[in-house]
Order: structure tokens, then C-alpha cells, then sequence
């Protein structure tokens, strides 16, 4: 595996690329990425790729269309070089929520973005928590979404919440799937934040759907932008009688002023993953935010598909039925 496996980083993903090839006990390819002044980007790897199975690790969080070029380019260099297989492991896949027309005369962004990675030159996608799953099938390559909630889940059974005390919330009806999930894992029942958004990060909320007074209410989605819909909805719990308020979150974008709003709502703890970097401002402003890492679930997928095992293997240790979640 060593000689025929060579995994890049590019800029947004390189601690996380780091601790997958610690994982896999292999040396991080040596590539250099290059903006110029203009904005033009050039990848190089900085090794030979002929003939090797090629794994690109990159994140295309902000700023997403920079680092969804420089996997763009990566992916041509590796297949201008003669490459065997070409996977691209995008944690997080930016355009995710432009998945559909939600009005008239709207583009659907993340086929496009699947059209752009096929047409590169990739052989295959791997991500985590996609917005809508219905995205894997905007592909013709093979695709793996991957689920972080077995790991999230794990970490709040370490917690011995009992579970007469537990329910898991989905802060909205499209989120119900991934609640059952957790739910499953935790014994616990479901509750439903029923709420409007009049426009993008504004929550107009009436009801609860389930029982939250004096419970303890884990929050389970996939994003967590500006924080405002997640706040509002957390609020909304509160008034109702929660008693403490957990958020599990894949993906901590975090935008404009997320952390201050996080630190000022009612939410105890809130668990990330690293599919997107926290950086070192936020850290420092972040008291109430736990870091999860997927290193560890990546390298083992990396593993499964060079030794043709099944992917799903990964959540054995978390006890996790991916056939049934």
C-alpha cells in the first residue's frame, strides 16, 4: 500500500491530511500550491504520481471557489502525470445547500460542482454529511458520504446522560432522518423545532414537536453558518423548558459573528468535527466548542477502498448500522 498510495493536501485540509497519514503510517505527498497576484492558482505535485492510486484531501470551506479551483488543477496535474486513480476526499463540500431550484431562474450549483470534479479527471468522491444525500446521485463516479453521527454520538454516551432524561432535536422536518439516527444510538426519543425562515439565517418558530420540559436536548444538523437559525431554535427550546442544550454540528463554518452567538445563547457544549479548520482567532473566542477529529474515520476509509473491504466497516466500533441509518 505504501508504494502505490500517495495522499495530497491542499491549503484548507493540511493538519487534517497530516493526522490521516500519521493514521496510515504514510509520509504526506510533497506538492506546492501557488496563488499569484492575479489570483491564478498553480498546483504542482512534487513527486511522481504515475501509476499510483491518488488521494486529495481539501475542504472547499471559505474561501470555497479557491479551494475548489485548487483541487480542479490538482485534479488535471495528477492526471496529466499519468496517475492510476484519482480520489478526492472533500470533507466538506462547498455548494452543498444550492442543491435544488428553490425559485424560478436559480442555478443548481452542486451538480454543476459534480460536473466540474468528473470532468477533471476524478475517479471518485468521498465527503461527509452531504446538505441533501440526494446530491451522491448527481455523480456517475463513485461517491461515499460519509456520516460523522456515529462519533458524535459516541462522545455524548461518554457523558451517562440518562436517557429517561435525553431527547435528540432535529432543528428542522428536513433534519428528522439524521435525529433517528443519533436517536437510535442514544435510546432516546425525537423532538422537531417547527419553524419558518422568512429569508436566509431569520427563524420565525411557533412549536416544539415532542416533549423537551426538563430534558436535556441534544441538537444534531449537518452546518452551522452564521449560527442564526441554530440560536434562534435553541432559544425556542429553551422557552419551552429545556433544561440543558447540546448542539452535535459536522460542519463548523462559522461565519461573521457564529462564535460570539454561540458564547451569548443557551447552548452548554457545541461538537464539531475538523472537516473544516477552526482557526486560531475563533479558538480563542470559542469557551463552549468541542473538536472532534475524522483523521481517524478517513484513514480507515482510505484503507477500505485500497484493500477492496467495505467502507461501512468504519462504524463497527461505533456500533453503528449504516444499512439501517
Amino acid at each position: 500500500m505504501v508504494k502505490e498510495t500517495i495522499v495530497f493536501a491542499l491549503t484548507s485540509s493540511t493538519d487534517l491530511a497530516a493526522s490521516v497519514c500519521k493514521s496510515l503510517g504514510l509520509p504526506l505527498g510533497k506538492i506546492k500550491v501557488e496563488h499569484f497576484a492575479d489570483g491564478e492558482i498553480l498546483v504542482e505535485p512534487q513527486e511522481s504520481v504515475r501509476g499510483r492510486t491518488v488521494f486529495i484531501i481539501q475542504s472547499t470551506c471559505n474561501p470555497v471557489t479557491e479551494h475548489l479551483m485548487e483541487v480542479l488543477i490538482c485534479i488535471d496535474a495528477c492526471r496529466r502525470a499519468s496517475a492510476g486513480e484519482i480520489n478526492v476526499i472533500m470533507p466538506y463540500y462547498g455548494y452543498a445547500r444550492q442543491d435544488r431550484k428553490a425559485k424560478p431562474r436559480q442555478p443548481i450549483t452542486s451538480k454543476l460542482v459534480a460536473n466540474l470534479l468528473e470532468t477533471a479527471g476524478a475517479n471518485r468522491i468521498m465527503t461527509f454529511d452531504l446538505h441533501a444525500a440526494q446530491i451522491q446521485g448527481y455523480f456517475d463516479i463513485p461517491i461515499d458520504d460519509m456520516t460523522a453521527v456515529p462519533m458524535i454520538g459516541q462522545y455524548f454516551k461518554q457523558k451517562n446522560i440518562p436517557s429517561d432524561e435525553l431527547v435528540v432535536v432535529s432543528p428542522d422536518h428536513g433534519g428528522v432522518v439524521r435525529a433517528r439516527r443519533l436517536a437510535d444510538l442514544l435510546d432516546a426519543p425525537i423532538a422537531i423545532i417547527d419553524k419558518r425562515r422568512p429569508k436566509p439565517n431569520m427563524v420565525e418558530a411557533q412549536n416544539v414537536i415532542g416533549e423537551v420540559d426538563g430534558k436535556t436536548c441534544i441538537v444534531i444538523d449537518d452546518i452551522c453558518d452564521t449560527a442564526g437559525s441554530l440560536v434562534a431554535g435553541c432559544e425556542i427550546l429553551k422557552r419551552h423548558g429545556a433544561k440543558d442544550i447540546y448542539c452535535g454540528i459536522t460542519h463548523g463554518v462559522f461565519s461573521r459573528n457564529a462564535i460570539e452567538k454561540i458564547e451569548l445563547s443557551p447552548i452548554k457544549e457545541m461538537v464539531i468535527t475538523d472537516t473544516i479548520p477552526l482557526s486560531d482567532d475563533k479558538k480563542d473566542k470559542a469557551t463552549k466548542i468541542t473538536v472532534l477529529s475524522i483523521a481517524y474515520m478517513i484513514a480507515k476509509t482510505i484503507d477500505s477502498i485500497q484493500n477492496h473491504t467495505p467502507v461501512s466497516d468504519v462504524y463497527t466500533e461505533y456500533n453503528y448500522d449504516s444499512y439501517k441509518g
